[in-house]
Formats: structure tokens, sequence, C-alpha cells
């Protein structure tokens, strides 16, 4: 009986230790990654019109929100030694309810991304006029609106209990969660429809050449699809675990009464987590990694428009600006974007 209370307490101590490491790492990267990316769409004019773009900031709007609640998880346990979640219920209640609300978001504009490129690559002209920046925000504002309402729906319905801590107490919610939520909204739906849209919208690109448009726009369509397909494979590979495991741990939740499956399933709840917080902080690397024309686009912002502008205004402070150097910045991203 001590030996396997031992080595339940030694799995325990591990799943705690690789959650506060994982977590640090995930949060570290992520926070830089979304930070960059926000930083990067929205200082070049070149995305500033395209609803790609668009999708992929709110994204990474909601994964740097998402990276601030994994930190505070990562904090919890190493204060608590778990995520809190099963000491104190409005935190129970709370903790799903944020959490969803940024995955959601993250599924929804992973998929108006890989919908928006498919519209927009389109050879025929009046399906590329469906899809335009006014219709993405509006659009976006409504799902965004019905995720909040329907994570604050279902995240009502977790409380904490003695035995199992924090999970689904509410019957109705328990069937929701687990035949439609998990499987449907949160899995299969999101996948099919991001790797349907964004393998569309790659076999679009590549007959795009035929078509009249200005080199700029071609080369942009062949960018963003390029780093719309890559970002979809890595939101398949790893969202699909996590919603597969979460189906099966809201059907069968580990009792704290037999601490051996206790252990293995708080083991379990670490990797797959660790797991899932990946997809809210790779977007960035992916693109990096995918386009030769993103990392230029990205040395552009960073070195010629913040490192020289700041250098400039620690240097001049003191010295009168003249007018026309105002649109200096203009005239470099101009030359930037045709260079490329």
């Amino acid at each position: 009986m001590s030996s396997s209370s031992s080595v339940s307490d030694g799995i325990l101590s591990f799943a705690t230790q690789y959650s506060i490491y994982t977590g640090c790492i995930t949060f570290s990267f992520g926070v830089i990654g979304n930070a960059l990316n926000i930083f990067v769409f929205a200082q070049l004019k070149i995305f500033r019109n395209n609803g790609c773009a668009f999708y992929i900031t709110v994204e990474s709007i909601a994964n740097f929100i998402y990276q601030l609640l994994s930190i505070t998880l990562t904090i919890l346990t190493c204060i608590y030694g778990d995520d809190a979640t099963g000491r104190f219920s409005i935190w129970c209640k709370l903790r799903f309810i944020l959490a969803q609300i940024c995955a959601l978001t993250n599924f929804c504009m992973v998929c108006f991304s890989a919908v928006d490129q498919f519209f927009s690559t389109n050879h025929r002209f009046n399906l590329r006029q469906m899809c335009t920046l006014k219709l993405g925000r509006y659009l976006s504002f409504i799902l965004i609106c019905f995720v909040i309402i329907h994570s604050i729906a279902l995240g009502s319905s977790y409380d904490v209990q003695t035995t199992f801590g924090c999970i689904i107490s509410n019957y109705v919610a328990l069937r929701y969660s687990t035949f439609f939520f998990y499987p449907v909204l949160f899995g299969f739906l999101p996948i099919v429809i991001a790797s349907t849209f964004s393998m569309l919208a790659y076999h679009n690109v590549r007959r795009i050449v035929r078509r009249q448009l200005p080199i700029v726009r071609r080369k942009l369509d062949k960018q963003i699809t390029a780093m719309v397909l890559m970002r979809v494979i890595a939101f398949v590979c790893l969202v699909l675990p996590y919603a597969t495991y979460r189906i099966y741990v809201t059907n069968f939740p580990a009792s704290q009464s037999m601490p051996m499956a206790y252990a293995i399933g708080r083991l379990l709840q670490a990797i797959f987590v660790s797991i899932s917080n990946i997809n809210f902080g790779i977007s960035f690397y992916i693109f990096i990694i995918s386009s030769p024309r993103f990392r230029r686009q990205v040395k552009f912002v960073l070195v010629k428009k913040c490192w020289q502008r700041w250098k400039y205004w620690c240097c001049y402070t003191n010295n009168r600006i003249e007018p026309d150097n105002n649109t200096e910045p203009r005239n470099l991203e101009v030359e930037f974007v045709e260079s490329i």
C-alpha cells in the first residue's frame, strides 16, 4: 500500500513539475510570438485591408489573452500543486469560461482565415467580391458575442465536487459536452472547415498565374495561402488529441479516492494541456518558417521601422524635425513592398 502511495505521489510530483516548466516555456514563446504577430500585421500597410490578416490579428489577440490565463494557472500550480480549480467554485467556473472564449475564438478565426483565403483567391469574380473586410468584421463580432454567451452558459455548469474536483455537474450540459461540444464544435467541425478551405485555397493559388492580377497582390495571395495552410496543419495536429482527451475525461473523471488512477489522470491532463497550449502560441513561428517573405517583412518592421525610428528619436530629441521626414517611413515601406 505504501509502495503504491509513493508511486502515485511521484507521478503527481512529476505532473506538477511538468506543468510548471511547460507552462513557462509556452507562455514565453506564446507572448512574444503573438505580440509580434499583432505588431507586424498592424504596422504594414499591405496587411491593413486584407481580411485574412485581420482574422490572424484577432486570433493573436485571443491567443495573447489565453497565454495570460495559462501563466495564471502555472503560478497557481506553483503555489497549490494544482491549478486550484478544485478548490474554489468561482475559479472553477471562471477558468473554463475564459479558456473556452479564447479557444473558440481561436478556432473561429482559423476557420475564417481559411474560408476568406479560398474566396479571395477564387477565379470567379463574384465569389472574390463576397468576402470583404467589412463583412469579416461584422461576422467576427457576431461570432465572438456568440462564443462569450455560449462559454458563460456552459462554464456555469462546472462545479467543485469533493471526490472528482472541478467537473460538469449538470446532466444536460454533460450530454451536450459529450455528444456535441467536444466532438463537433471543439473538434470535427473546425478541423473539417479549416482543412477543406485551406486546401481549396491552395488549389486556387496554383492557378493564380493565369489571372490578370497586380504582381503585389499575386505575391500576397501566395504568401498568405501558404501561411494559412501550414497554420491549419498545425491546428489539426494540436487540437485533435486534446479534444479526444476532453471527451474521455468529461465522461470518466478520475476520483481522488483512487490515488494511482488520479495521479495518472493528472499526468495525462498535464501532457494534453501542454500540447493544446502550443496551438495558442505557435502561429508566428509557423509563419516565419513557412514564408521567406514574412521573414523579410518582420525584419523590415523591427529593423527599418522600429529600430531606426527609436534611434532617430533618441539621437534627435532636441532637434527640430522637418515636416518632410514624416513621409520617409511610408516611402521606405512602398520600396520594400515593391522589392519583395
